[in-house]
């Protein structure tokens, strides 16, 4: 485990600390009047924010506080050191297993839904699908050469979800991007091997063939997730 991370994030206790009574989660008012202020409020949001994206929001804010100020004046703990360590480990193993069982259940949610709506996609007489379960649509064909899946490729992109959620897209940036043709997503290895340069095809790609129950973290993308690119393929380089 990652302690000596873990060990920064309680610094988020000095920001509860300062929240004062009442509801410990409430926002208390900053004072950025230097660089130490600037610091500890830096200190302390990221802290909290990583507290929060990992999951751990269940603590005692009480003894949260007493063990930050303990800690701080440099006196001595009321659990072992050794102690605390066996402690964080039985945590972070019990906060993962919940984590990954509540990824497969979101996950088969996902993947019976993702299943419906690409069955019901095949429905459709310009959509096609390879061997492999990728779907695919003929926007614009193309003239130009065709890449290997060594190549490196310029393109842009837009991807959404299956509820029109938009999780990535370079037409939105306003900027194409370039990338080995070997470093993406199966889905993407696949189907722009399928076009030629000046092309504009519509992907459907179902979970095995993009990052199964395991998306990026932070993504809007869930475990189980079917991904839905347009692609326009501008350059082979």
């Amino acid at each position: 485990m990652k302690y000596l991370i873990y060990s920064v994030f309680l610094l988020s206790g000095l920001v509860l600390a300062l929240s004062g009574c009442g509801d410990p989660y409430k926002s208390a008012k900053a004072s950025l009047n230097s660089q130490t202020d600037s610091l500890s409020y830096s200190f302390g949001y990221l802290s909290a924010a990583n507290l929060a994206g990992e999951g751990i929001k269940d603590l005692d804010i009480e003894n949260f506080i007493a063990g930050f100020n303990t800690g701080m004046e440099e006196n001595e703990a009321l659990i072992d050191q050794m102690e605390m360590q066996m402690l964080l480990q039985a945590y972070f193993q019990d906060l993962q297993m919940r984590q990954m069982e509540e990824r497969t259940a979101q996950a088969d949610v996902n993947i019976q839904r993702g299943r419906a709506f690409l069955e019901e996609n095949l429905n459709n007489s310009d959509v096609f699908e390879t061997g492999s379960g990728l779907q695919y649509r003929i926007l614009e064909e193309g003239d130009g050469p065709k890449p290997s899946a060594t190549d490196r490729v310029q393109v842009h992109y837009h991807g959404t979800l299956i509820n029109d959620t938009v999780f990535d897209s370079s037409v939105d940036r306003g900027e194409p991007v370039t990338f080995g043709l070997n470093q993406v997503i199966p889905g993407w290895t696949e189907g722009v091997q399928l076009m030629n340069v000046g092309s504009k095809y519509q992907f459907f790609i179902p979970p095995d063939l993009a990052y199964g129950n395991n998306p990026p973290p932070g993504s809007p993308i869930e475990a189980g997730s079917v991904l839905i690119f347009e692609v326009e393929l501008l350059d082979i380089r």
